[in-house]
Parts: structure tokens; C-alpha cells; sequence
């Protein structure tokens, strides 16, 4: 369960690395775009934006549904949720670290845990 849960998070964060996909998801969070229309702001090939549609879909930020041959594609926000729970997971994490080594160099010499 633990592998499943990473590797959903793997393919989420590398999705969201990359500036043309996080271009593609801001517009397909405004309304569905046809591939074609999701292609026309980009300067590549049908195919590579096709191929960042599919990681979008792996990562399950992209929904693509089918209305004959035009296939539509809308924004799942949803996993957002599970990037923003790693992040703030992380954020605490951190942020006890820091405020513990700011006790220990703040302690007097003899006192430091």
C-alpha cells in the first residue's frame, strides 16, 4: 500500500515539474479543451503535448473523456490535495527541526539537549 501510495506520488510531483504541463493544467482547470486546443499555445508537436496530456493522466490531473473521435480534456484537482498534505507534512517537519536547533543554539553552553 505504502509503494502504491509513493509511486502515485512520484508520478504527481514529476507532473507537476514540468512548466508546460502546469500551463495545460491552468487551462484545462478553466473549461474543457479538445488535445488540439490544449496544443495551440505551445510551440511542439501534437504528439509531445500529447505526451505531456498522458503523464497529466497518470498523475490523475488530467481527465480525458471521448465524444467520438474529439477527446476533451478538464483539470482533476483533486490530487492536488495529496501534494499539498506531503508538502505541509514536510513543512512541520521541518519546521520543528529548525525551531529545536534554534533552542539549542540559543541555550547556554552547558544546557544544550
Amino acid at each position: 500500500m505504502v509503494n502504491i501510495q509513493a509511486a502515485q506520488l512520484d508520478l504527481l510531483f514529476y507532473a507537476l515539474s514540468d512548466s508546460t504541463r502546469r500551463q495545460i493544467m491552468a487551462l484545462a482547470g478553466r473549461k474543457a479543451h479538445t488535445i488540439t486546443e490544449l496544443a495551440k499555445p505551445f510551440k511542439m508537436s501534437l504528439a509531445a503535448v500529447s505526451k505531456h496530456i498522458k503523464i497529466l493522466e497518470d498523475a490523475k490531473l488530467l481527465i480525458r473523456r471521448r465524444e467520438g473521435r474529439i477527446h476533451f480534456c478538464t483539470l482533476d484537482a483533486r490530487q492536488l490535495k495529496t501534494a499539498e498534505a506531503c508538502i505541509k507534512f514536510y513543512t512541520k517537519f521541518w519546521n520543528q527541526r529548525l525551531d529545536l536547533l534554534a533552542q539549542n543554539l540559543e541555550a547556554p553552553h552547558g544546557k544544550r539537549k
